[in-house]
């Protein structure tokens, strides 16, 4: 799968981060807030909520059967067992839910109302996830969505869309790879991807490990 799948239009990146420029001079002119403050909100999203601690959340599940059980059960419970950054259950985190991949299922996630998003898992959410094209296909034809994704989803493989928001923001355990027994737990996490948590993406089989 071309990683190009998930890269960002040029110009669209640069329009809107002028925009984002040109509103942030303007909040500090006014005195709304300080470039302290946006500094750190970027920190936050660079070092403390992010795509990494999906990642570990993944990983251990993967490696924990009992912890996959609790983490399907109550997400909230189950994270808090981890040592991950404090504030996982808060700014888009607090109603978080996860769902696995299995054998015959396969999960996706979008956000028909706008652009709710787990983002002390996930991070930001991308462009697309956003665009109101992806968001109606979503739900009208997802298998076909899945396959200029790149995931071919099997005729007798359900498909099952969860459809995040206020009240619960989803994110997919995907399925653990062929090829990474012996992995471990941080290698494991090193595979996973934003988009696999999204459930446009698999996690490739890993190179098996040389004895």
């Amino acid at each position: 799968m071309s990683s190009d799948l998930f890269k960002y239009n040029e110009e669209r990146e640069a329009a809107s981060a002028a925009k984002v420029r040109a509103l942030e001079a303007l909040l500090i002119e006014k005195g709304v807030l300080g470039s302290d403050s946006v500094d750190a909100v970027l920190q936050y999203f660079e070092l403390t909520a992010g795509p990494f601690n999906g990642a570990r959340v993944v990983a251990r599940a993967w490696v924990d059967p009992a912890f996959k059980e609790r983490l399907i059960a109550d997400t909230p419970k189950a994270i808090a067992e981890l040592e991950l950054p404090q504030g996982m259950a808060g700014a888009e985190g607090e109603h978080m839910v996860a769902v696995a991949n299995e054998p015959g299922v396969h999960n996706l996630i979008i956000c028909t109302l706008c652009s709710c998003y787990p983002w002390p898992v996930l991070g930001l959410p991308p462009y697309w996830y956003k665009d109101p094209v992806f968001r109606a296909r979503g739900v009208r034809e997802p298998r076909a969505v899945l396959r200029e994704f790149g995931v071919p989803i099997a005729d007798e493989t359900e498909v099952k869309v969860w459809d995040s928001s206020a009240q619960i923001r989803w994110f997919v355990v995907p399925e653990r790879p062929a090829n990474t027994e012996g992995f471990t737990e941080e290698e494991l996490a090193s595979l996973v991807t934003p988009e696999s948590m999204m459930g446009v993406a698999l996690v490739p089989a890993a190179a098996a490990k040389a004895a």
